[in-house]
């Protein structure tokens, strides 16, 4: 079927719209007419290369919609549900059956591919030439999109869908890290450090969590305002004061938790000094490829940990669905986070995104498709 699609042709190029072609549902696979996309900062880390995948190709993996039409063998949804697009993952291997899709052993080839796994492209140009596909499992960044039916989450039909999509990576990588991993218990110190969508979604979570000192860390005053509007008891101006110093004369002595949502190492070594003997320190935020850090040998060997977490671990639809219900009781407000703009202004909302000036971009596709 022909659809529209935001086309990258390589590296450091811009989206530009195109009118592509669309296999059709195989067994397993859904269609899904897209409402809405989330603009995220893996988009662009694939965008300049610091996360590979095949160009020219369509990116986009926080979408949302409607069931347009399915394949063979599905029965988990149906033509005309409401549906976000979960992370992607076999099912079938040690870590799926374990209850960590996230952690899929083929999900390298699952997410940047560019295609069905063990199978072909399916988009392509008019001329027949093939566009790299499936990037996280569904290149959103399009009017329509193919996935499995694995990946699906159902909302509830009363709901406006096309913001949904965040809750798939950006807001899940987030929220997901405190509920699924960290856990915090009653009177826990945790620390934030960057209040973008993922911290901003770390933090509104916390405040759900036992957690009694919830501290945002960031260079933007504007960032760290919202941040205690939203949960956090305690800001830190990352540019005025050491952070680290900080969070240790606000908790009386290290934090029992922290998390870096940055991306960047310096950051990372500032929110792993930020916690102490018996703390946790959490990776989270996306960094280039190739990146690297170091850590103080004798104060991690006595007892701290630091654990990578990927889009929050756990299951997509457990996770997703407890957080559309958590914004139904106005306890995840992330609608607070987000700024639509219209698919023929992709280009603006990355560029948003990447000034900091909107948290969350959501690109809305056109009512008729």
């Amino acid at each position: 079927m022909k659809i529209t699609a935001a086309v990258t042709e390589k590296n450091d190029d811009p989206f530009v719209l195109e009118q592509v072609e669309l296999a059709d549902p195989g067994p397993g696979e859904v269609l899904i007419r897209l409402a809405g996309t989330g603009v995220c900062h893996s988009d662009g880390l694939a965008v300049h290369g610091d996360l590979p995948f095949p160009f020219p190709g369509v990116l986009g993996h926080e979408g949302a919609g409607t069931v347009a039409a399915v394949g063979a063998g599905v029965t988990s949804v149906a033509e005309g549900d409401k549906v976000v697009i979960g992370w992607p993952s076999c099912g079938q291997c040690r870590n799926c059956l374990d209850g960590q899709p996230r952690y899929c052993q083929h999900i390298g080839e699952l997410l940047v591919g560019g295609s069905r796994r063990g199978g072909e492209s399916v988009l392509k140009r008019q001329d027949g030439s093939p566009l790299s596909s499936h990037f996280f499992g569904q290149s959103s960044f399009a009017t329509y999109s193919l996935t499995n039916a694995n990946q699906l989450v159902k909302t509830p039909a009363h709901l406006p869908v096309e913001t949904f999509g965040p809750l798939a990576c950006g807001l899940s990588t987030g929220a997901g890290a405190i509920f699924n991993e960290l856990r915090p218990g009653i009177g826990a110190s945790l620390v934030v450090y960057g209040t973008g969508s993922v911290g901003l979604a770390a933090v509104m979570a916390a405040q759900c969590s036992g957690a009694t000192t919830i501290i945002a860390v960031d260079v933007h005053e504007s960032r760290l305002a919202l941040a205690k509007e939203l949960g956090a008891t305690h800001a830190v101006n990352g540019s005025e004061a050491d952070p680290v110093a900080a969070v240790h004369d606000i908790c009386g002595g290290p934090a029992d938790l922290s998390l870096d949502c940055t991306g960047n190492v310096k950051v990372l070594r500032q929110a792993a000094d930020s916690v102490g003997m018996r703390g946790t320190c959490a990776i989270i935020g996306g960094a280039p490829h190739g990146a690297e850090f170091t850590l103080d040998h004798l104060s991690t060997m006595w007892g701290k940990r630091v654990v990578g977490i990927l889009g929050g671990g756990g299951r997509s639809n457990t996770l997703i669905s407890g957080l559309i219900d958590l914004h139904e009781q106005g306890r995840f407000p992330f609608d607070r986070l987000v700024q639509t703009f219209p698919f023929d202004q992709i280009n603006e909302a990355l560029a948003a995104s990447y000034s900091g000036e909107v948290l969350k971009p959501v690109i809305t596709m056109p009512a008729d498709g």
